[in-house]
Formats: structure tokens, C-alpha cells, sequence
């Protein structure tokens, strides 16, 4: 039932917010879902060369760069075609992302890597399944016999155990907890406000959006190889970091629940 004019409706809700909390939801026939394209950059020029190109203006509201403190022009290139683009005031990927939101318009964000790992191609695929009424999609590259070539014996175990950690331990029913290509609903990660450290936002929203029990889908996304440039991820490092995100988690209440998510629209 449309809080606004009383219609029914089988599609699902999106959430208004005041002071923090979600006290109202609201259809999505209701409004026009904004979409903010979310790039965080650090020296990608090559990557950025040949990826944005192929991303489609009309897809999205909103391409936003957020740059960490690029040497090789990276940040220039974005500015000078026209993109939403930030230098970081802190540096660190979970950074980017939190100061993205300030200046983000769209009421969904889809994060994106320019280095080549995110195919363009597939961002339609996640706004349609959004409007769908998740509240999370993910282009998972181990749905469907799709894969990342971007991985090597190392970070492909450590994708496929921290996934089945957090589908275990939180509930989840994930294929991948960490690859960045994904779209969520603004609010919620403006909810949470964790900073994760070094283990990055993905496996945090996997651990949360779980413990809410919110309606997350997945979607096939192949993810190819680097481009150029070095890779800015240790996997040891940061494998550590979402180990101990995931034992701290444990005992941590959820954070969406005490924020009073509308958990029932999932059932709708």
C-alpha cells in the first residue's frame, strides 16, 4: 500500500529517511530511481582510456570520479569529460566511497572499476534488476559459469571462504562478498557509517545487508583481466582485514536493525 495515495502495489519499496532513521516507504512506481555512477581513481589513465568510453551518459544520472591522488592524469581526463569529479581529503578505498556519497545525486550507486576488471556492459543489467526492488545487486563472477580472470589461486580462495564465512555465519546466500561491480540504495551504507579499514566496503554491505536480512540479488558479471596499471589490493593484507571484519561482526549488533529498516518489505 503506497503510503502517499493508498494504491496497491506487488512491486517493492524504496525508503525515506529523517534524522538517520527509515520511516517511510515508498514505491518505486512512485518515484524515478536516480542512479550515480560511483568511481573511486588512483593513476588509471590507461584503464580509463579505454573503459569510459564504452559507458553509455544515458544509463545513469550521475558519473561521479573520486580520485585518491593521481599522478598521471587520471584526475584530468575525468574532469575534462565532463565527469562529477572530487579529489579525496582522506586517502583509503572506503574513504572514497564515503566521501562519494556526500556530492552523490542518485538514490542508488552503483560502484565501478576503471581498470578494466568492471565491464561497462554490464551496468543496465544491474539497474534493471534494482527496479526490480532489490535493496542490493551483485555482478557476481561466480554465478552462471561466468569467472574472473582477474583472479590467481590466491584471491579466488580467499573470495570463495570469506563468501562461505559470511553465508554461514550471517546468512547470506552470496556467490561473491567481495568484487566491487554492484549496485545498492544510497541509505544504507549512509546508515551503517563503519569504516572497515583495509577489508573495503563489499564484504561490510555482504555482512550487513545479511544480518538485515534485506533483499539482495545477484546477476552473472565476468570479470576480465587488468588492464593496466599496479594493483592497489594486497591480498594477504587485505584478507587479514576481512577475517577480523567478520570475527568483530559477529558479536556487533546490526546496525540496520537499530537503524529500523523496514525488514518486512523484503516479504512483500
Amino acid at each position: 500500500m503506497c503510503p502517499r495515495d493508498g494504491r496497491k502495489s506487488q512491486h517493492r519499496f524504496c525508503y525515506r529517511m529523517r534524522e538517520g532513521l527509515f520511516i517511510e516507504r515508498i514505491p518505486f512506481w512512485d518515484q524515478k530511481m536516480k542512479v550515480s555512477l560511483l568511481i573511486p581513481t588512483l593513476s588509471e589513465i590507461e584503464g580509463m582510456e579505454a573503459i569510459m568510453p564504452r559507458i553509455n551518459r544515458e544509463w545513469v544520472d550521475q558519473i561521479l570520479a573520486v580520485d585518491g591522488g593521481s599522478v598521471d592524469g587520471t584526475y584530468e581526463y575525468a574532469k575534462g569529460h565532463g565527469y562529477h569529479t572530487i579529489r579525496q581529503r582522506v586517502s583509503g578505498l572506503a574513504n572514497a566511497y564515503y566521501e562519494g556519497l556526500e556530492v552523490a545525486t542518485g538514490d542508488t550507486i552503483i560502484t565501478f572499476s576503471p581498470d578494466g576488471n568492471s565491464l561497462p556492459e554490464i551496468i543496465p543489467g544491474l539497474i534493471t534488476k534494482m527496479k526490480e526492488g532489490y535493496d542490493r545487486v551483485i555482478a557476481s563472477p561466480y554465478l552462471n559459469g561466468t569467472k574472473s580472470e582477474d583472479d590467481n589461486v590466491v584471491t579466488a580462495f580467499g573470495n570463495w571462504l570469506f563468501t562461505k564465512l559470511i553465508n554461514i555465519l550471517f546468512g547470506g546466500h552470496y556467490t561473491d562478498s567481495l568484487v566491487k561491480l554492484r549496485a545498492w540504495r544510497k541509505n544504507i551504507l549512509e546508515c551503517i557509517r563503519i569504516h572497515p579499514g583495509r577489508a573495503g566496503i563489499e564484504p561490510l554491505l555482504s555482512i550487513e545487508c545479511a544480518k538485515a536480512n534485506l533483499k539482495v540479488g545477484e546477476i552473472p558479471g565476468h570479470e576480465p583481466p587488468r588492464i593496466a596499471g599496479l594493483r592497489k589490493m594486497s591480498p594477504l593484507g587485505n584478507g587479514f582485514a576481512v577475517l577480523v571484519l567478520i570475527i568483530k561482526e559477529l558479536w556487533a549488533p546490526s546496525v540496520l536493525r537499530q537503524k529500523q529498516v523496514v525488514l518486512e518489505a523484503s516479504k512483500i
